[in-house]
């Protein structure tokens, strides 16, 4: 069955509107077979799945005349009374049944039909909202479907939703209002949806809640057709009311007069006539807006226009909703029946598992999560290795201008031994060196916790993606995974402590840049003894690769001065080797570890957690179908069933509608 199929109907060549015509002059035998299939795939709750179905929805508020016009469509008596009659949407299936002996009414409800008269109609539909909704006042969204096949009545299906009322009475809930809103809301939303809006003649219909609703979702009233009630009792500006459309009722208005009393069906059509024809202010109306039947004839055409524009597009989407469907049930898990089953499912999981973790850690791949930045993983890391490494260039151990050479000065003061003079003592330097690792030796440990609680993040993530169906199986790998990142960081931060301590205690490098730099650091320090020397000469001298220096409280502190220099200069060019050994040392153990955990640590750890001496049988879980999958499978294979029925309900309506083209 193709999706590109349209459905025409020719419109009917148009005939004079006579009163006392029935109201079935409109009707098209081609409509019946396309109604009977949406009420079908109504039936069906094929809504449920996300398709929508044209309706025809009949909003009003309170007192507008809604259920007199419904009766008057229908022919029977519905629930009167005060407060809300209608709390439950009440889909109204009308089928012209010509010739029958007598009526046919039923009614459709919590999967049961109840078989019904015109006698008995309002008390039947009144003990089915009962079961439906209580026997109070409430509401409910549960439809109850009411079928009448009668000699004359419009083939149409209608939706009745209960009158707008703002102020809750005796025994109805405190927010009403915004539980009726909600549901006639949910009804005419979608663009399926015709609006069919009752008005009283009696009010100005630009105060009408029902019409501002229908405003919010049509908005130019395309798909808004409005009837007037109870004409006869406000005749007066009627016509000009109508025809200026103030509230954009795009799809026209119809003016009726409902039945009164006791009259019969066909004295109030009679009555109606007559009224539009005699009264000297409804008389002007267009006789194309006035009276019951037209309206059925409009209903007719509009209902037809709207299946037909919409059978299309909702062969395509039962069609891609059922493929879709298919699709994913083929994606869960095949139900396990043997342990070596199960052990294999398992191997394939974490197989799986480490190679999207081999990509997103180690390789730098991240197809598997385009849009998800934080699962980029080794574009992340460095992105943390460089807020390490920025952390420990921005901390005030490395700013050399705070207590510039004073900190030396003393340091060398204490450092004094007897020997040659001029001479640096290695003591001064590594006191020097062992303030500075002190300072910043909080950093290593604190970063490699953070690093690592990102990397449990992602592993976690990837791992419960790929077990998610097998949730049996996420407790254990979950933990699994914890406490080896648990270990891997204790392990790490041990690591970086010794390294702290190895740089506090030893000062050695092989690195030329450290002489390089001395020796231009050096090389200012002529200038540098200019200043200190020449009261004349400003208190601050701008030092390349240190920065302004206050030399005043310098000049009284000359001995040795020369020496605090070197000792600055020493301490400056060496404190940035150990700054960026800090860094590559992270970056070497983090890659290291991150491999060996992803290719070997990983692996083992969770096939221990769950195939173990003291694991419970973790494995032997798998064979036991989740609750979670079992009802997603359940709930697919319901779907599938419903979509496909759907399916081939407008599969005959298609064929048919292609062999009435064909012999047209």
């Amino acid at each position: 069955m193709g999706d590109n199929r349209s459905v025409v109907f020719l419109d009917p060549e148009p005939e004079p509107v006579a009163h006392a015509a029935p109201i079935t002059a409109s009707y098209n035998d081609r409509i019946r077979p396309l109604l009977d299939a949406i009420d079908r795939l109504r039936n069906l709750m094929v809504m449920k799945e996300g398709i929508q179905l044209p309706t025809i929805v009949v909003v009003g508020d309170q007192s507008s005349g809604k259920s007199s016009v419904l009766e008057s469509l229908a022919g029977i008596d519905l629930p009167r009374g005060q407060g809300i009659c209608t709390r439950v949407p009440l889909i109204m299936r009308l089928q012209d049944n010509p010739g029958a002996d007598c009526p046919e009414l039923y009614l459709e409800f919590n999967g049961k039909v109840v078989h019904t008269d015109e006698d008995n109609i309002s008390e039947a539909i009144n003990d089915a909202t009962d079961e439906i909704a209580g026997s109070g006042k409430g509401i409910s969204n549960a439809p109850l479907t009411l079928v009448v096949k009668k000699d004359g009545v419009p083939d149409l299906t209608m939706v009745d939703l209960p009158g707008i009322t703002r102020v809750p009475v005796h025994g109805q809930p405190e927010n009403i209002y915004e539980q009726i809103s909600e549901m006639i809301m949910e009804y005419i939303r979608p663009e399926e949806s015709i609006i069919l809006n009752v008005l009283s003649a009696t009010v100005d219909f630009s105060t009408c809640e029902s019409i501002r609703m229908s405003q919010m979702v049509d908005k130019t009233g395309k798909r808004t057709l409005a009837v007037v009630t109870k004409a006869d009792k406000a005749p007066e500006g009627l016509l000009e009311k109508v025809t200026a459309d103030d509230v954009n009722i795009g799809l026209g208005y119809v003016c009726v007069r409902n039945r009164i009393g006791d009259e019969t069906y066909e004295e109030a059509r009679q009555e109606e006539a007559n009224l539009f024809d005699t009264h000297p202010l409804l008389c002007k109306i267009d006789k194309s807006i006035v009276g019951v039947p037209v309206l059925a004839q409009k209903l007719t055409q509009i209902q037809a226009t709207i299946m037909a524009k919409c059978l299309p597009e909702i062969v395509k989407k039962i069609n891609d909703k059922l493929n879709a469907n298919v699709a994913e049930l083929k994606r869960l898990p095949k139900i396990l029946s043997s342990v070596a089953e199960a052990m294999t499912a398992f191997m394939q999981i974490l197989g799986s598992a480490k190679e999207s973790l081999r990509k997103i850690l180690i390789r730098g791949e991240f197809d598997e999560y385009p849009e998800e930045k934080n699962m980029h993983c080794t574009a992340r890391l460095v992105e943390k290795l460089n807020e390490f490494s920025n952390e420990l260039q921005n901390c005030p151990e490395n700013d050399p201008r705070n207590n510039f050479l004073l900190e030396e000065l003393d340091v060398l003061e204490e450092a004094k031994g007897i020997g040659l003079p001029n001479f640096l003592p290695r003591s001064a330097f590594l006191t020097l060196l062992q303030r500075k690792v002190k300072g910043i030796s909080s950093k290593p440990p604190s970063f490699v916790a953070r690093v690592w609680d990102y990397i449990e993040g992602v592993v976690i993530r990837v791992l419960m993606h790929h077990s998610e169906n097998y949730p049996q199986l996420q407790s254990s790998t979950r933990r699994a995974a914890s406490n080896l990142i648990n270990k891997t960081k204790e392990k790490a931060k041990d690591r970086m402590m010794e390294v702290v301590e190895m740089e506090r205690l030893t000062d050695y490098t092989c690195n030329p840049k450290y002489m390089l730099e001395w020796n231009n650091l050096m090389s200012q320090q002529n200038t540098f003894m200019d200043a200190i020397n020449s009261w004349q000469r400003p208190m601050n001298i701008d030092l390349v690769g240190i920065g302004v220096v206050d030399v005043a409280n310098l000049r009284d502190r000359k001995e040795q001065i020369q020496e605090a220099f070197d000792l600055k200069m020493r301490i400056t060019a060496y404190w940035k080797i150990v700054l960026g050994r800090f860094v590559d040392s992270m970056a070497l153990h983090l890659l290291f570890d991150v491999k060996n955990l992803v290719n070997s640590e990983m692996e083992a750890e969770i096939v221990g957690e769950l195939i173990g001496p003291n694991t419970g049988g973790g494995i032997e879980r798998m064979l036991e179908e989740a609750p979670s999958v079992a009802a997603k499978r359940d709930k697919l294979n319901r779907s599938i069933r419903l979509l496909r029925e759907s399916a081939a309900v407008v599969a005959k309506i298609m064929d048919r509608i292609d062999c009435g083209d064909c012999t047209d």
